[in-house]
């Protein structure tokens, strides 16, 4: 979508997924979720503030991602939400299997962020 970055939040969708997480100077934190999920609606709030937090730094994006209206053959998700990492410069994906609390989140990314 053209407004896929205008909230702390970023859009991912099928066509800008690969070009998103790809991006060699930043660290990319993906929820994949389902609307219709109950866990996915509950952590919304956390994760949307999550996004404000990170707002200011040029290194990380928090992005979500609809797997319902999206398909991608390179990505297997099992469950709904489902949270993988994207390092800068790093083809390979890294799940995230922590709390998913606002301090669980902060502290996998900063200690992934130099």
């Amino acid at each position: 979508p053209e407004d896929w970055n205008a909230n702390p939040v970023k859009v991912l969708v099928a066509s800008n997924f690969d070009e998103v997480v790809s991006d060699a100077s930043k660290d990319v934190f993906v929820e994949f979720y389902a609307p219709w999920c109950g866990h996915c609606k509950r952590i919304a709030p956390v994760w949307d503030e999550l996004g404000e937090q990170f707002t200011d730094n040029e290194k990380v994006i928090i992005a979500k991602m609809d797997m319902t209206a999206n398909q991608l053959d390179t990505l297997k998700v099992k469950g709904f939400p489902t949270f993988k990492l994207y390092r800068a410069g790093a083809r390979e994906e890294e799940d995230y299997t922590g709390p998913r609390t606002i301090q669980g989140f902060v502290e996998f990314i900063n200690q992934v962020v130099e």
